[in-house]
């Protein structure tokens, strides 16, 4: 690899390290495995930089390997059963009020525009800056700025709408019940 090749690598990592660690730790939940997740997807992109015809679409390479190495580090795992006298008692998290939440959450980002939507991602999910939002979606800092405010006030708007929805249907219903 040439010199400026490897300087573009070096700069590039040194700029989205930190937003690579933050997709890392979304695949797998120890710190430490994030780390080592994230170190293994840079060193085998590195022996494919030069490949990466377009430098923008780096990021989603690097996810793609990062996920990649985590689906083979899972398929590797060794399986040990230990035999016991008694099974342990099985404890299951509810997870119904997260998967709701999700489901609204979902729901309600689709009365935002397109454009809305994606800076609404890139702030708040990926955890971008305003700048690297910016960049990504190729518009003015603050633009990125005012789109996400007026998507924030709409969001609000829409789940105080269907928050008194949700109320009116209730009332509704112990009224009818009452009957």
């Amino acid at each position: 690899m040439a010199q400026g090749e490897v300087l573009e690598f070096e700069e590039y990592v040194r700029t989205r390290q930190d937003a690579l660690l933050r997709s890392a730790r979304r695949l797998v939940p120890d710190p430490v495995d994030a780390q080592d997740l994230l170190q293994t997807a840079l060193a085998r992109t590195y022996r494919r930089w030069e490949t990466i015809e377009d430098k923008r679409l780096a990021d989603a390479y690097l996810r793609r390997v990062m996920i990649n190495t985590r689906t083979e580090w899972w398929r590797a795992r060794k399986l040990e059963e230990v035999p016991t006298e008694q099974l342990p008692e099985a404890c299951v998290d509810d997870s119904t009020a997260q998967h709701a939440d999700r489901a609204l959450l979902m729901d309600v980002m689709k009365v935002l525009a397109p454009k809305q939507r994606s800076v609404v991602v890139l702030r708040h999910w990926e955890q971008m800056s305003t700048e690297e939002t910016a960049a990504a979606l190729g518009m003015s800092a603050g633009t990125v700025k005012s789109t996400l405010h007026r998507a924030l006030a709409r969001l609000r708007e829409e789940l105080v709408a269907r928050d008194l929805d949700a109320r009116a249907l209730e009332r509704e219903e112990r009224e009818r019940c009452a009957a």
